[in-house]
């Protein structure tokens, strides 16, 4: 930790007094950090945007592959090809550490084991934005968000009448078509999309050669109508119909009944209302999960997981300068959960019904933005949540950034954070599962056990930044640091048993990113580099880590400790636009599985080449290839599961 920070002092340093001689205007972005409006050059948060034109030269079908390629700490895993369990880590910390929102709804799944969320189902045809927000976040964004939030925006409606379609083409069979429609006219606007993505696949694990496919089916709106200059009214729909065939990790399994055929739905209704300086804002959020499982034995279990949501925010603004952003929120969360969590003492009967869990928070937040002195801008939060089963928790954070000069900035962050035991665990810990210890009352043999003793995970993070623009070249430097208390575990090492471990997850590291345009030039460069230490207690504290020897063996499992992203882009002409992506990921540390009774593995390190070209073609047409994983590597982001070897894709769009 303290070569960290030795190094991270000098870098700063060297680009501080390098940066002064030949810094330009930051650029003025404007970003929603605190649930509102900010400009970044006065933003303490270190914040990343992945704008409309970075998504569509995306040579990606997915959005979370675009994310991974164009940001710093936002490692992602997949466990298989296309439509395969696909999780972003921000910052070193599990994927359960941080929010994913979609037009400012939760996506998470209330009947999944961590209520996370998984991206593989969103495509990134109809996404026009995504800012993801590094550090400590539950003072805005409530339980989960420790790590970060990803907040993800669709396309709206544009002026006029517009369609839009995509038809796309490559390996494994793969086929892709996307068309859009959309408008506005005086204070009405509207967006409609639908998707059909289809695909052979590839073998989720390594150890078989059968094609596992996969079938993503959507649909996206938004309709809005501004009523006067005071009051408007916002509806959106997403519904995902997606079917995947997968793989069990065990070698002696046979796969072929194995899929799951999985719905999300979501809708949101937003009032807002505008008079001088109040803004008040009403909405109301559904969400419906349902993933129909077919195992290996042709067994057929359903899940469902439920969120209603009601939101009453607002702000005031007492001039330019000073801002007061304030809410109350009520969640509710259901689930109902298969009968292979019954206790094996119950009767078959009992044992066939589905077992209903829920619960609720009520939260209420301010956050308060100002201006303190002339370069400083500065804000200063706190949210209250109270669970209905695990209590009243608060959370807070504060941020600062001070402007230099119009050319620099020096940003920090501080927050803490909360994460509230998982429906699932709850429902593990009552007791709804087949005690090993022969308990049929208490949770996984924990004789009188009740669910308030499970208590909520806690975080804390900081970090410190530089910003500055030299001449055409942007550049971010971030250290970070943030530690995780009361762990909640449950897995093979402890015997499945359901508990708050004593130990402290830790992650720090810095964060480095550049991007080079010059002006009147063809080409143009972006880097992305994330060094990451961290140190998992989960499975180290007690001393139960089965790899010994290097810092890698305490890490947490699938963060690389070095990762560094590199794309080139080139011009050729005004028509046909090329890019390079070089992207470079660490060893990691894995758990093993089954196959090798669960000890712990040292995934290698890969590097990866896409290539990519589009040309324009009249005014209305383009044209675009693709090669990815251009080289054909070989490599492993998550234990024996596969990844996509090279893929070629063919691509027409037209926009009219």
């Amino acid at each position: 930790m303290l070569a960290t920070k030795k190094t991270l002092a000098l870098i700063f340093l060297s680009l501080f007094s390098f940066c002064k001689l030949f810094a330009s205007e930051i650029p003025i972005i404007v970003i929603s950090p605190g649930k509102t409006p900010q400009s970044y050059d006065k933003v303490g948060s270190s914040v990343s945007v992945i704008g409309a034109k970075e998504i569509e030269e995306s040579s990606s079908f997915f959005i979370s592959d675009v994310i991974a390629n164009n940001t710093t700490s936002s490692n992602l895993f997949q466990m298989g090809g296309h439509g395969t369990n696909t999780g972003i880590q921000i910052r070193g910390l599990e994927k359960r550490y941080s929010t994913v929102y979609i037009d400012g709804v939760k996506m998470s799944d209330p009947s999944s084991s961590d209520n996370s969320f998984y991206m593989e189902n969103i495509m990134k045809s109809s996404i026009d934005r995504v800012e993801i927000l590094k550090g400590t976040q539950s003072s805005l964004y409530g339980s989960n968000a420790i790590g970060g939030t990803i907040h993800i925006f669709t396309k709206k409606g544009k002026e006029g009448k517009n369609s839009n379609i995509e038809i796309d083409t490559g390996s494994n069979n793969t086929k892709s078509i996307y068309y859009s429609l959309d408008g506005g006219k005086n204070n009405f606007n509207y967006y409609f999309g639908l998707n059909k993505f289809l695909t052979d696949g590839i073998s989720a694990m390594n150890h078989n050669d059968e094609n596992d496919k996969y079938r993503n089916e959507g649909i996206i709106g938004t309709i809005g109508y501004k009523f006067n200059k005071n009051f408007k009214i916002e509806n959106s729909i997403r519904y995902t119909d997606s079917f995947l065939k997968y793989d069990e990790p065990n070698t002696n399994t046979t796969d072929l009944n194995n899929n799951t055929d999985n719905i999300e739905g979501t809708y949101s209704l937003k009032l807002s209302y505008d008079q001088n300086k109040f803004k008040n804002t009403l909405s109301y959020n559904k969400t419906y999960i349902e993933r129909a499982v077919t195992s290996s034995t042709n067994t057929y279990t359903n899940y469902f997981g439920f969120r209603d949501n009601i939101n009453l925010g607002g702000e005031y603004n007492f001039n330019l300068d000073n801002k007061l952003v304030y809410g109350a929120e009520a969640e509710f969360d259901a689930a109902r959960y298969p009968s292979d969590y019954a206790p094996s003492a119950w009767s078959w009967t009992k044992r066939l019904m589905d077992k209903p869990a829920d619960e609720h928070i009520f939260s209420q937040y301010f956050d308060y933005q100002f201006r303190p002195l002339e370069n400083v801008y500065s804000t200063i939060g706190l949210r209250s949540d109270e669970h209905s089963l695990a209590g009243r928790k608060k959370s807070g954070r504060a941020t600062l950034a001070y402007k230099l000069d119009s050319k620099r900035k020096i940003r920090s962050s501080f927050g803490t954070g909360i994460r509230f035991p998982s429906l699932y665990d709850y429902h593990y810990a009552d007791g709804n599962t087949a005690a090993s210890g022969g308990g049929s009352v208490s949770g996984d043999g924990y004789s009188g056990m009740t669910l308030e003793e499970l208590k909520a995970e806690r975080g804390i993070s900081y970090d410190l930044g530089y910003d500055t623009s030299i001449k055409n070249l942007n550049l971010n430097l971030t250290y970070f640091n943030i530690k995780q208390k009361n762990p909640l575990v449950s897995d093979s090492r402890n015997n499945w048993k359901m508990r708050n471990e004593n130990g402290v997850n830790t992650s720090e590291g810095i964060e480095l990113m550049a991007n080079w345009r010059p002006k009147n030039k063809k080409m143009g460069i972006d880097i992305n580099y994330t060094f990451t230490d961290s140190y998992d207690s989960n499975t180290c504290y007690v001393g139960d880590c089965t790899i010994h020897g290097s810092k890698l063996a305490t890490a947490k499992v699938r963060v690389p400790i070095h990762a560094i992203s590199t794309k080139f882009t080139y011009n050729t002409g005004s028509n046909l636009q090329n890019s390079l992506l070089l992207k470079f990921v660490d060893e990691t540390r894995d758990f093993g599985n089954t196959n090798n009774s669960f000890k712990d593995v040292i995934l290698d390190d890969y590097l990866t080449l896409n290539f990519s070209s589009t040309y324009k073609l009249f005014d209305s047409y383009k044209l675009y290839f693709d090669a990815v994983n251009l080289f054909d590597e070989n490599y492993e982001q998550a234990y024996q599961y596969s990844t996509l070897g090279r893929t070629l894709n063919f691509g027409i769009k037209r926009v009219y």
